[in-house]
């Protein structure tokens, strides 16, 4: 069992070298040739050398910085292939990255008679079973369904000598943590090296790091010290017909844990906290329009964390005491641009690290891009999330929500639920009833991961209670989403 450290995390007190393509042991560069690397990326060359020496490291590194063959190409020399067992776990947050990982395993490592598997939920069992059953030396896995099997002994980790958390930024967002916690229980007794790779370590990333690997070294690919990361900037270009729904597909696949949302007038604020509201979100407002008391009442709520989403005028981006946030969203860009600056302060603060998103259409683009240019800041581009994506995600979630209640489940219970199984196979044949199972999980997935009951509007301490009429000319997206619907 890895025994927590209560001391934080240590920045490398013994820095290695990069490593150059060819400075690879032999063996290692012939498998990276094979999988078509000429060289190593960034995080590669400061990665690999601490990983082969078997240092425990929280690494940050961006998507598609490369961070998979970081962690894949040491365990070639790490592992051995004639032990039939799992000696190296990859944990991720989603079957689709499960899957990649598991791909860029079989290039790397394939062809020198190590294993692999990859095991999530959403599909059966057997083929997983076999898998592990012929000794996979490399299992990739979300945690529930590590978890499953690990409970119906068809994994054991006896052997295990690494341990990886790959995304782990995403995989506390999704809510695996007890899973994560409930696994800690079959690692054995030793020590096992462990690393954890996140795009951004936020506090909370570094909590669970603490919980889980025994004096952690940071590495980061953009500061020499992980606590002191900058906020990053990313702009999402959305028609502005569609745009309060293309917020609700971004919180549902960003998951942040806190946020602010700025608007630029009292009636657009109303307007968005009204949206987040309606779709189920734990959301209050801000503007100066509030009595000093309800406005005290509502900043309460966010510094206890008791509300996840504020939106406000330009009133909450400065001079007021927020504790710092891990997104800042901007409904629409800032009028003056040295608000944008005070804005994206309230994330990344005090040392954390932070995303400053903006939504915009291609009109307020330009308005962007002058601010970019005035402060020097490097924006980053990204596509809005589809109702695809949203869909994929929010299904990810469930089953993993789902399965974890299932095996909280005793045998009683078990068969309690076996009433209701000829029901379930009808409704399920049936399009029009397929409407209830439909329902079902939605309120289950709205109660588990945002806590609002459904029905009415939940009134909070703020300006919830008001009538949530928006004004005349926010209507025409609502109604047209409405019609679409």
């Amino acid at each position: 069992m890895v025994i927590p450290s209560e001391t934080s995390p240590e920045t490398l007190n013994n820095p290695l070298p990069d490593l150059t393509f060819e400075q690879l042991p032999s063996h290692l560069r012939e498998a990276a040739a094979r999988a078509g690397w000429g060289e190593l990326m960034p995080v590669q060359a400061r990665a690999i050398p601490y990983l082969l020496a078997r240092r425990n490291m929280m690494i940050q590194a961006r998507t598609g910085s490369g961070k998979t063959g970081a962690f894949l190409l040491p365990m070639l020399e790490r592992l051995d292939s004639s032990r039939a067992a799992c000696q190296a776990l990859i944990l991720v947050p989603t079957r689709e990255l499960a899957k990649q990982v598991f791909q860029e395993a079989e290039r790397l490592c394939g062809d020198k008679g190590l294993r692999t598997v990859a095991v999530y939920g959403g599909v059966g069992y057997k083929g997983q079973i076999d898998a592990l059953t012929q000794g996979a030396h490399i299992v990739v896995g979300t945690p529930g369904r590590v978890l499953d099997h690990l409970l119906k002994r068809t994994l054991s980790l006896e052997h295990l000598r690494m341990l990886i958390f790959d995304e782990a930024d995403r995989m506390l967002s999704m809510g695996f943590y007890p899973d994560m916690r409930e696994i800690q229980r079959y690692l054995p007794k030793r020590e096992v090296h462990t690393c954890m790779f996140s795009a951004t370590f936020s506090d909370a990333v570094q909590r669970t790091a603490r919980e889980f690997i025994r004096t952690p070294e940071f590495i980061s690919l953009s500061s020499d010290h992980v606590h002191v990361t900058d906020t990053e900037h990313v702009f999402y270009i959305v028609d502005g017909m569609d745009k309060d729904r293309s917020l609700v597909r971004l919180i549902e696949v960003e998951q942040p844990a806190s946020a602010i949302i700025f608007c630029n007038t009292k009636d657009r604020v109303h307007y968005v906290s009204v949206v987040l509201q309606r779709f189920g979100y734990d959301a209050d407002e801000l503007s100066a329009d509030l009595s000093q008391a309800a406005r005290e009442s509502v900043l309460e709520r966010v510094r206890r964390g008791s509300l996840r989403f504020l939106v406000a005028t330009d009133i909450a981006a400065r001079g007021l005491d927020i504790p710092s946030l891990s997104h800042v969203i901007q409904y629409e860009p800032p009028e003056e641009a040295e608000a944008y600056i005070h804005r994206a302060g309230r994330t990344g603060r005090a040392g954390a690290t932070g995303i400053a998103i903006s939504l915009v259409n291609k009109g307020e683009k330009f308005a962007l891009e002058r601010i970019a240019k005035q402060y020097s800041i490097e924006m980053e581009e990204r596509l809005i999330p589809t109702d695809a994506d949203v869909q994929v995600v929010v299904a990810e979630r469930a089953t993993a929500l789902l399965e974890a209640r299932l095996r909280a489940r005793d045998k009683l219970q078990t068969e309690r639920s076996q009433r209701f199984l000829p029901l379930v196979r009808s409704l399920a044949e049936n399009d029009e009833e397929l409407a209830l199972l439909t329902m079902l999980l939605d309120d289950y997935y709205q109660q588990t991961l945002h806590g609002i009951v459904p029905g009415p509007v939940a009134q909070s301490s703020g300006t919830a209670a008001r009538s949530p009429e928006p004004s005349r000319r926010d209507k025409r997206p609502s109604d047209r989403n409405r019609r679409r619907r």
